[in-house]
């Protein structure tokens, strides 16, 4: 049996994917589980309510494991969206638009990849995503604003699936 401690940091980062990969699976089969015995109305509804506390839960775990107090906007919500269980199987990016806003794009993500493959359409997860992402910011600094540019079933542009924009507000 192994221990953490001898682990490779190759074997490391190879398990924090794994284990991103596992919750995913999870999520994805819990999901399923709702909409086979709800309908897929259903299925949203429960997974916004889900997400309206994990995102905070894992803001507030990332920002504890990095030393960030609340408050610490832009730099804080860069780092923090690097270390989301979402960073270590798809990939995505940040774009800085000025000092007080940044964009951050899902160029790939496994799910609606995966439905892409089976000839599906997008998974329409935009309004989880805004009760997600929006929470997530605001665990991070309760200053920043969250705007969709565009998540399924809205239309997105090939490069990526879904954009959003952090604003933080002046006070």
């Amino acid at each position: 049996m192994n221990k953490i401690d001898d682990f490779t940091k190759e074997e490391l980062y190879t398990l924090v994917q794994d284990f991103a990969k596992r919750w995913l699976a999870h999520d994805g089969l819990w999901f399923q589980a709702v909409e086979k015995t709800g309908g897929m109305d259903e299925a949203i509804e429960a997974d916004r309510a889900a997400w309206e506390k994990f995102t905070v839960i894992e803001a507030k775990r990332i920002m504890k494991f990095l030393g960030l107090e609340p408050g610490g906007g832009i730099p804080a919500l860069k780092k923090a969206l690097q270390l989301r269980l979402y960073a270590f199987i798809n990939k995505q990016e940040i774009i800085d638009v000025d000092e007080n806003t940044i964009i951050f794009r899902m160029n790939d993500c496994r799910v609606q990849s995966a439905r892409n493959r089976k000839d599906l359409p997008d998974f329409p997860c935009k309004s989880v995503g805004v009760v997600e992402y929006s929470g997530f910011a605001r665990t991070i600094d309760p200053r920043f604003e969250t705007k969709c540019i565009c998540c399924p079933p809205d239309k997105h542009p090939a490069e990526y699936y879904c954009a959003w924009e952090f604003t933080l507000r002046s006070e």
